[in-house]
Parts: C-alpha cells; sequence; structure tokens
C-alpha cells in the first residue's frame, strides 16, 4: 500500500507538468487533424493525472495512522475519526454535518478517481472534479480570511497550513489539470471544421 502511495503521489505532483508540456505542443500544431489526436493523446494522460490525485487524497484521508496496520473497518474508521476533526476544524459546519462529510467525502474521492481513470463521460467527471477543486479552495481560501492556523486536510502529501501557500499548490497541480481536461473533453467532441473546397474545383450547375 505504500508504494501506491508513493505512485499517487509521483503522479499528482508531476503530472501537471506533463500536461503544460503537452499544452505546448497542441499550440505549435497547426494540422488540425494532428492537434486533435494530439489532444486525444493529452486527454488519456489528463484523466490518469486528476484521477489520481483524488485516488491519492482518498488515500491518504483513510490510510492508517501512523504504528498502525491497514484493516477493515478498524483502522479506516479512526482515520476518519481524525479527518473529521479537520473538517471540524474548518468551522463551516456544526460537528454532526463535519462527521458527515468526512464519512462521505474519501469515498467520493475514489469514486470520482476510478471514474477520471475510465475516462467515461469524460466531460462530466472533469467538471464535477473542477468543482469539487474549487470548493476544496473555497473553503482553505475562507479559513485562511478567518485567521485560522490549521491543516488543509486534503491528504495528499505532507501537512499545509492553509494560505496563500497551499492554495498555490492545489490551484497549481490540482485544478489546472482539471481544467485543462473539462476544456479538451468539451473541445474535441466539437465537430472538426469543413475543409474548404478546392480553388479548382468546378462551379455546382445552376438548376433550371
Amino acid at each position: 500500500m505504500n508504494t501506491l502511495g508513493s505512485v499517487l503521489l509521483w503522479v499528482t505532483d508531476h503530472g501537471y507538468q506533463i500536461l503544460l508540456v503537452g499544452l505546448v505542443a497542441v499550440f505549435c500544431v497547426r494540422e488540425p487533424r494532428s492537434r486533435r489526436k494530439i489532444v486525444r493523446v493529452l486527454l488519456v494522460l489528463g484523466a490518469l493525472v486528476v484521477g489520481c490525485i483524488f485516488l491519492a487524497a482518498a488515500y491518504g484521508k483513510m490510510k492508517p495512522p501512523v504504528g498502525f496496520a491497514w484493516s477493515w473497518p478498524s483502522s479506516v474508521r479512526i482515520s476518519l475519526a481524525w479527518f473529521a476533526m479537520q473538517v471540524e476544524s474548518y468551522r463551516l459546519l456544526p460537528p454532526a454535518a463535519s462527521s458527515a462529510v468526512a464519512h462521505f467525502l474519501p469515498f467520493f474521492e475514489l469514486f470520482l478517481g476510478l471514474w477520471l481513470i475510465s475516462s467515461i463521460g469524460l466531460r462530466f467527471s472533469s467538471l464535477v472534479a473542477s468543482f469539487t477543486l474549487c470548493g476544496f479552495m473555497i473553503a482553505i481560501a475562507l479559513a485562511y480570511h478567518r485567521g485560522l492556523k490549521i491543516d488543509c486536510g486534503c491528504g495528499i502529501g505532507p501537512p499545509e497550513e492553509v494560505g496563500p501557500a497551499a492554495l498555490l499548490r492545489d490551484g497549481l497541480k490540482f485544478l489546472l489539470p482539471a481544467l485543462l481536461v473539462a476544456i479538451g473533453a468539451f473541445w474535441i467532441h466539437r465537430p472538426p471544421d469543413a475543409a474548404p473546397l478546392p480553388e479548382s474545383a468546378p462551379a455546382t450547375p445552376e438548376a433550371v
């Protein structure tokens, strides 16, 4: 399981760089068909990257605390109870609602990550991912605005306090790939522009 977590974290940390390089390649290609082929490849990679972001977040929230071994459901219950305390520290929800969100969110992230990786309905899964990440960033911004000194609780990587650094990381590494995938998924579903008729083509005779 530790190996899985390391792989997810690596993709989460470096996936956005791969997508940015691919985006530059898209703008460098002029031929429409070649551009669409590159976008299709990037969408597969982008879905994998964004999916890994949510899988890493779910893994980080459900993995057992230090000194505990994986067990179902004992260690997961302990981890979710700890995550519920982090959700409550944002002071956005009452304790009961914070506990409900804490027990629902990791499984939702797990589902969304697998949905993204499958590339089924990518337009919709990428939109859900983008809105979800926007919601996380709004919560972080509100906590920072209130002067709270708390861990962001995202579950990805080492603990990080809410603030500009957490917002910059989430925006660049998490939200940007999700938005790129959403834009690309909608763009690729547009019908390609009809090729213009050659200048030498004979004109169609008018109907009598």
